[in-house]
């Protein structure tokens, strides 16, 4: 076991330890094939305690990551300890199980029977289902079809709403998905990914630069449309209805800079009363890995927030102290350092504050007409940085310094005088903006940030639109040129912005490879092969009152 495994395993068991304590120090461990329907055989590995007396509350895990096997063994081990049997099941294709490797299509066909299996065990007491990301894809899958002994789920950082999680009003989030294909194929890929990304016409990148078909790919990025078939039947829309027909308690976690935040909190809504009643939703300042990225903020000592021990702790009081669990949705405010807690989702909105845009200021109050244009060359994007929706640029997640205002010419910087109180807002950031194009469609972004005494400005969160998609269209609509008002919607954020401090917004046509790039035209993004100039324009003013909508909340 090298050194960084070696680290791991010794933090795994301190967190496991602070909940419970070792209750023997002996465990079995075999391998045996549980059978799918069409006959396909999956390596399953149980591990069981020795000396305790079944049968066992039991831990159940589906996984397509055989890089991580040392860790499901580390966990698996640990839990046997304190009495818990663990099953790690590897999906098709994967790590000894037979069939062939397809990213999403398999998980309820195969996940069923092995928790159907462990319903009938004489030595299986309860079960919990337990995953992060794609490992949490796999319990959605088959939570609505749960047997009796399946008690609950602690699933993080993906929720059922795939279409969410992929795109923003007509922009795909290329860094989330495209990056994931090109590592999740079952085969090396040796193109380079900014290169991938950037191809056109995208839908062909699979052939052209990676030597492969991959139609589960193609299909995801041509579907610009949360009403299109795709979003609604087959394997997503099964997923989707998956909250609104289950009554077990859930415990989902998330970071607010994590790629799937939003995709979690609408799936924490869309569950059953019965079972958001018992459900609970806990989101820290971090990242994919729960890691804190809000390196400006002075305060952050309560911002770390423990995914294993509050996965074993969650397990404890359902399958052996058999309470019911706390609910509700417990939220790190950055900028406070301070944790909340909520009842509901969405957050209950009281009040709003606007900041117009002028000149290259924000203001209280509309000021006289004006505009401000630029040039958009899909050729030279503005590049990521800063953000929670971005997963291959690792070090650019987060709220990070960002550059000096108008640092590009696409770039129009928009900033306050010091704020004379702290701010907080707690929900969606939304630009409503007067717009035009000479392209016959475009996007439009928007960068929020927070500017300390310093000078130094934190981006807060982003969003982006098309004007195809503009006003959160279900369908593509054309644009004919002229004003048209426009609103760019962010995720949900919960931040203090501190007295003193000034209020930044960034507005552009670009912000690569987190969103794909805009070609300006009105062909689906992915299909088309030659992007042009766009001179996109942003009126302010009386009659155009541009302006950026902070929301406050009880």
């Amino acid at each position: 076991m090298n050194d960084f495994w070696k680290q791991v395993e010794k933090e795994l068991k301190e967190q496991y330890s602070r909940v419970m304590a070792p209750v023997t120090d002996s465990f079995t461990h075999e391998e045996i094939f549980i059978s799918s329907p069409d006959g396909v055989k999956l390596r399953t590995e149980i591990y069981k305690p020795v000396g305790i007396e079944g049968p066992y509350p039991t831990i159940v895990q589906r996984t397509c990551y055989p890089q991580n096997e040392p860790l499901s063994r580390m966990q698996s081990e640990e839990l046997a300890k304190r009495g818990f049997a663990s099953v790690v099941q590897w999906c098709r294709g994967i790590n000894g199980s037979e069939g062939t490797w397809t990213p999403y299509y398999w998980e309820r066909y195969d996940g069923m029977p092995l928790v159907y299996w462990l319903d009938e065990q004489p030595w299986v007491r309860n079960m919990g289902f337990t995953g992060a990301s794609y490992l949490a894809l796999t319990g959605w899958a088959i939570a609505d079809i749960a047997p009796e002994k399946l008690k609950t789920m602690y699933l993080t950082v993906l929720g059922t709403e795939w279409h969410t999680s992929l795109w923003q009003e007509g922009s795909f989030r290329q860094d989330v998905y495209t990056s994931w294909t090109m590592e999740n194929v079952g085969k090396p890929i040796a193109a380079d990914y900014l290169t991938s990304a950037k191809y056109f016409p995208q839908v062909h990148v699979d052939e052209d630069l990676w030597g492969c078909h991959l139609d589960f790919y193609r299909d995801e990025i041509s579907k610009p449309s949360r009403l299109d078939d795709f979003w609604n039947k087959g394997k997503w829309g099964t997923i989707k209805k998956v909250p609104g027909r289950i009554s077990m308690p859930i415990h989902m976690g998330e970071g607010w800079y994590d790629i799937h935040v939003g995709n979690m909190l609408q799936t924490y809504a869309a569950l059953t009363e019965e079972s958001r009643n018992h459900s609970m939703i806990r989101i820290n300042p971090g990242n994919h890995m729960f890691q804190p990225v809000i390196p400006g903020q002075p305060r952050q000592e309560h911002a770390a927030m423990n995914d294993h021990e509050e996965m074993l702790r969650w397990f404890k009081t359902i399958l052996i102290d058999e309470k019911e669990p706390e609910s509700g949705l417990d939220v790190y405010r950055i900028g406070a350092d301070e944790w909340e807690h909520y009842d509901s989702y969405p957050f209950s909105q009281s009040d709003s504050v606007r900041y117009y845009l002028g000149g290259s200021r924000l203001m209280p109050v509309c000021e006289e007409n004006g505009s401000r244009s630029y040039t958009y060359d899909p050729m030279d994007p503005v590049m990521s940085h800063g953000g929670g929706t971005l997963f291959k640029l690792w070090d650019e997640i987060g709220s990070l310094e960002q550059p000096e205002p108008d640092f590009r010419q696409d770039v129009l910087s928009y900033i306050s005088e010091p704020l004379q109180e702290d701010i907080d807002i707690t929900g969606k950031i939304k630009a409503h903006l007067f717009v035009e194009s000479d392209a016959k469609d475009t996007a439009f972004t928007m960068k929020v940030m927070e500017v300390f005494p310093d000078g130094k400005a934190y981006n807060i969160r982003n969003g982006i639109t098309t004007l195809g998609f503009r006003n959160n269209a279900d369908t593509r609509q054309a644009y004919e040129g002229g004003p048209v008002e426009i609103t760019i919607d962010s995720w949900d954020i919960v931040y203090r912005l501190k007295k003193g401090s000034r209020l930044r917004v960034d507005i552009s046509s670009s912000n690569f490879p987190e969103y794909s790039i805009h070609p300006n035209t009105d062909t689906t993004w992915s299909e088309e092969t030659s992007p042009i100039k766009a001179r996109n324009t942003v009126l302010t003013g009386r009659d155009y009152p541009s302006c950026i909508e902070l929301p406050i909340t009880d």
